[in-house]
């Protein structure tokens, strides 16, 4: 018979360790190990809301709808709030949030023509791509970070995990090139739908929310997982417009 296990056995030095001697790649990509003090079981996913250490409650005034993170992240591109997006939808999101209008188009017809059918109620493909907001869990890829889990609930230790191996500039800042070396290290085996569909996301939210000294910040991608920096962008965009 197997050894007994003491009882309230506390975990060893060994137990909690983070780095792997022989694996050098443990030493490069750290992890937190006190982030359960900061968030409140930070590995628990949540549905509603895209939390991290520094905001527990997830984004101050931003509406949930009793929608999962990842129908939050869409769901400002539902221009008539019906549950269904549909490609004209989408190419006017991306014009509110700044792209111009190739590549909104673009964008537009890679999402709709890779993203659709998975999410559609029937066997049948539609004529018009549209993507039922209910079923997008569908169409989650891998080689991802997997801040969202496969049901659409976003998971926190994830995107902390994202900063604390990638983010060696600043602590809550990627460069491109972290950025670009993070979607490397992310990939999965022979996934190469994954691995370019990442890399495409990615590039465009750095594009879209980099800061003026060129960094991507920890807090416009936590909003972009809950989609309330598209709402931000829209209305920053309307602003100037409504002023003049």
């Amino acid at each position: 018979m197997g050894e007994k296990t003491p009882p309230n056995e506390k975990p060893s030095s060994d137990a909690m360790s983070v780095v792997a001697d022989k694996a050098p790649v443990t030493f490069r990509r750290k992890v937190l190990q006190d982030l359960d003090a900061k968030l409140p079981k930070p590995y628990v996913p949540r549905a509603l809301v895209a939390a991290d250490a520094e905001h527990v409650n997830g984004t101050w005034g931003h509406r949930h709808h009793n929608m999962s993170v990842l129908q939050q992240h869409i769901a400002f591109f539902d221009q008539d709030d019906n549950g269904i997006l549909y490609p004209w939808e989408t190419f006017k999101g991306f014009r509110d949030i700044g792209f111009n209008p190739v590549a909104s188009f673009i964008v537009m017809l890679l999402i709709h023509a890779t993203m659709s059918y998975a999410t559609l109620p029937t066997w049948l493909p539609s004529p018009f791509f549209p993507i039922y907001i209910e079923n997008i869990h569908r169409a989650k890829h891998g080689s991802d970070t997997s801040t969202y889990d496969t049901e659409g609930r976003f998971i926190p230790a994830n995107l902390e995990n994202i900063f604390s191996k990638y983010a060696h500039t600043a602590p809550d800042k990627l460069t491109f090139k972290e950025l670009w070396h993070m979607t490397n290290a992310n990939r999965n085996a022979f996934d190469f739908f994954g691995w370019i569909t990442s890399k495409m996301e990615w590039a465009g939210l750095y594009i879209l929310a980099k800061d003026s000294e060129g960094y991507l910040t920890k807090e416009a991608v936590r909003r972009c997982f809950d989609g309330s920096l598209f709402e931000y962008c829209a209305k920053t965009r309307k602003a100037p417009a409504k002023s003049g």
